[in-house]
């Protein structure tokens, strides 16, 4: 104790001096601290959904907040439901960054942080391996939504990517940001009119919306008024349709259509009068890994004309993608209206042909079986394909009044021949044959022209009904009469979007011999476009005296009406079969 007393008196500055600089650094530190306090505010925070391609949810994957200089500054890992929440960041501007195994990583740039900012990022993982090629959608009808004319990007596990929209801008599907899509409604308005064949004759009036709701699911309602003209007018026709779709676990989806369709025009075979069908369509689809996808589905319906029949037409698609650039597959079909999921891309159903045959409603019934491979050939596409049909009734098409008498002789329950089913407002048939087994071969090569329009070369071989050559038949032996010969077909369409004027196009002529009344392979792609057929939907546009969204339509089918084969009636008058009869609709569509 002496010696600091000592010490003091000798160095009295010592002392004072340590502790003002501990005062100092004191200070200086509670500043330091305290400051960030006062000019930084409450913390932000980060939050958000992490999941794949296809909207599954990522559970277990490693979020990152990354500052400028690549420092991380905060780390989170996703619950079940694949959400995550990263908290106490200081303004600024930041990078989020997801990864999970067997993934591409996805990154968020840019994020700027307010003081006390709650930003949401929802980020989506692609799979590893994945290429990507601009495939054309499948066949769907003539008066389809616009959706039908776009191009898509999609991966080797034909997951869509980008779609060509209308306007020709890119709109994201699926991406490392993920883009929301909010509840939207679109309606459209059209009135067509013309000699729309077999029950698609006189005026139509259709109005259909389409609603995406807040789940993602999509509703469309579909009416169709129509005004048949002719003679023998017992009212108008009527088809109402729903269709609902919504996505399924485990990257799938499913689609459901009811529909009702009332055509009193009809007369048939049997004393029928009238023709009423209620069906239930139904397809899902779904993704086994990353190289297989399964679609299945059915038809159940129920038809009234001269008494009821009830029937089921299931569908079985499986395609698989050993490489990137190939891929094979199987397919069932039961029915030429619905082989696949993207048959319900249009809620609007094919009217089905039921007659009284042999004392009995009988409608179409077969069965189609086919194997594929298909490898990408540049930017363009090759299938090959086998398949095998056991058809066991064939629906085939005719033109010509019908009389009384020719309704009379045809459906008896003591005779051979074929039932029938009439339209007296088109003067237009359609009668069921006897059936038969064949098989063949299926070649189609695509390639694209612009990114909005693609061109497509199909060659079938197979077997068609024909009725000889030109030999004389009348309408009850037509069902027993017909022959089977094998044949050829070759079509060449082309379908897509005139980008500039918004023309949209689909065209094709599918050549096949002219004796035929039946296609050849009537379960593929172009089947129902016998001869010179072309669909036009043109904008118009008059500067701001007309509203947007109004086109101009016109539906051709056989425009040089060829495949025409006569045969005799029971007064003696000719009619004829054609595999498809000669059809022409024009009209006009709003889009608001």
């Amino acid at each position: 104790m002496g010696a600091s007393i000592q010490e003091s008196f000798l160095h009295p500055g010592v002392k004072t001096v340590q502790l003002t600089q501990v005062n100092i650094a004191f200070l200086a530190l509670v500043l330091i601290v305290a400051a960030p306090g006062r000019a930084v505010g409450p913390p932000a925070a980060v939050s958000g959904e992490v999941r794949d391609a296809q909207g599954v949810a990522q559970m277990g994957a490693l979020v990152q907040i990354l500052a400028q200089n690549s420092v991380m500054v905060g780390t989170a890992t996703t619950d079940l439901h694949g959400r995550y929440l990263i908290t106490d960041l200081l303004p600024g501007k930041y990078e989020v960054r997801a990864t999970a195994a067997l993934f591409v990583p996805a990154l968020r740039g840019n994020l700027q942080l307010r003081s006390g900012a709650k930003a949401i990022v929802n980020l989506t993982l692609n799979a590893l391996f994945d290429t990507a090629s601009w495939l054309p959608a499948e066949r769907r009808k003539a008066d389809e939504p616009a959706d039908d004319w776009k191009w898509t990007l999609r991966s080797a596990a034909n997951r869509p990517i980008l779609r060509l929209v209308e306007d020709g801008e890119m709109v994201m599907v699926s991406s490392s940001a993920t883009e929301t899509h909010p509840p939207s409604t679109r309606a459209r308005a059209s009135v067509t009119t013309g000699d729309g064949g077999f029950g698609g004759g006189g005026i139509h009036n259709v109005f259909s919306m389409d609603r995406v709701l807040d789940d993602g699911s999509n509703l469309t309602l579909r009416t169709d008024f129509g005004t048949p003209i002719g003679p023998l007018i017992r009212g108008p026709s009527m088809q109402l349709e729903a269709g609902y779709q919504r996505r399924l676990g485990f990257d799938g989806a499913s689609r459901t259509v009811v529909s009702y369709q009332s055509h009193p025009e009809m007369i048939g075979s049997g004393r029928a009068s009238g023709l009423d069908v209620m069906q239930l369509a139904t397809a899902q689809k779904t993704q086994l890994g990353d190289a297989v996808e399964l679609e299945a589905g059915s038809t159940v319906y129920v038809v009234r004309t001269a008494n009821y029949t009830v029937g089921s037409q299931p569908f079985l698609r499986i395609t698989a993608h050993p490489q990137a650039a190939w891929s094979v597959g199987y397919r069932m079909a039961t029915s030429r209206n619905l082989q696949s999921f993207a048959g319900l891309d249009s809620v609007q159903m094919e009217l089905p042909v039921a007659v009284v045959s042999q004392g009995r409603m009988q409608t179409e019934k077969g069965l189609h079986q086919e194997f594929m491979v298909g490898r990408k050939v540049g930017k363009g596409r090759v299938e090959v394909a086998y398949y095998h049909d056991n058809l066991k009734r064939v629906a085939i098409s005719g033109g010509g009044s019908l009389s009384a008498a020719d309704l009379a002789v045809t459906g008896g329950a003591n005779t051979a021949s074929s039932g029938i089913l009439a339209d007296p407002s088109t003067d237009t048939f359609k009668l069921l044959s006897a059936g038969y087994k064949t098989h063949g071969m299926n070649i189609m090569l695509t390639e694209p022209l612009t990114p909005g329009m693609w061109v497509a070369l199909e060659y079938s071989k197979g077997a068609a009904l024909s009725n000889g050559d030109g030999e004389s038949m009348t309408l009850p032996g037509v069902a027993t009469d017909l022959k089977l010969i094998n044949s050829q077909s070759l079509t060449l369409a082309m379908k897509g979007r005139v980008i500039h004027s918004g023309t949209k196009v689909r065209a094709a002529y599918r050549w096949q011999p002219e004796r035929l009344v039946t296609a050849v392979n009537p379960y593929e792609a172009f089947s129902d476009q016998a001869y010179l057929s072309f669909y036009l939907r043109q904008p118009i546009r008059c500067g701001n005296l007309l509203p947007p969204g109004l086109e101009a339509t016109i539906d051709v089918t056989n425009l040089l009406s060829q495949g025409y084969r006569p045969f005799l009636s029971k007064d003696g008058q000719t009619l004829f079969l054609a595999q498809s009869p000669r059809t022409m609709q024009a009209g006009v569509a709003f889009t608001f």
